[in-house]
């Protein structure tokens, strides 16, 4: 059975990067497992006792969302949140490595390399270089997705660095189901007019669909596609 594996800093990054995407290759009969490096909460100005509180819930959230998803149960590495850059890259490099021998995918999904957030830039630096050319671990489909107040509030006046899709899956089937997965992550997603609004992410997908001619689109950048 195919797979794919997602790469992704904290839980609620693999449904607003390509949720609706990871919903339709399930349907197509692929496997799909999600870990996750960082804690997510633990950057946050509350105390101790709550901020682990915080960790357990949003951990109970990926699960659930994997659940009903369909997709295999995730992993948690449980890493300070918004200090990956303080975790041995090596440390990142090795655990993908192993992932990826175990579980042989046939793609994977991870973060934009320009994000604002420096977690999602970590971990899109440790899945290249555990993937690189003339390894064991070489994957022949690695795609970047956008986060939704990271992506979109990272500013630069190169255009390198801006998030320019030149992949789109159409996700008419299964938008609505993510937004409606989306809603268990339910401390993570803002009022509108805020990027990362359910309204906001809807429009997204349709914005992205309309860049192509369709009604609703997940946007990726191809990091890496080896056709055999």
């Amino acid at each position: 059975m195919k797979k794919i594996l997602v790469f992704a800093a904290h839980p609620d990054d693999e449904l607003l990067g390509c949720g609706a995407t990871l919903l339709k290759y399930q349907k197509k009969g692929f496997k799909i497992k999600t870990f996750f490096f960082g804690d997510g909460e633990s950057s946050r100005d509350i105390d101790k006792k709550k901020i682990f509180e915080s960790i357990i819930r949003r951990e109970k959230q990926a699960e659930s969302v994997s659940k009903k998803g369909k997709f295999e149960k995730p992993i948690f590495k449980r890493f300070p949140d918004n200090k990956l850059d303080t975790v041995p890259l090596l440390d990142i490099v090795k655990f993908i490595e192993k992932q990826i021998r175990n579980n042989k995918p046939d793609i994977i999904f991870t973060h934009f390399e320009n994000d604002l957030n420096i977690d999602h830039q970590i971990i899109y630096r440790a899945v290249i270089t555990a993937s690189r050319p003339l390894s064991k671990t070489f994957v022949n489909k690695i795609y970047s997705f956008e986060i939704p107040s990271s992506t979109d509030f990272s500013v630069s006046r190169k255009s390198k660095k801006i998030f320019n899709p030149n992949f789109y899956i159409n996700v008419d089937s299964t938008i609505d189901k993510k937004i409606n997965l989306l809603k268990i992550y339910k401390d993570e997603i803002k009022k509108w007019p805020h990027s990362r609004s359910l309204k906001s992410i809807k429009n997204l997908a349709m914005y992205r669909g309309s860049q192509i001619g369709i009604k609703y689109a997940e946007a990726f950048i191809i990091v890496r596609e080896l056709q055999n």
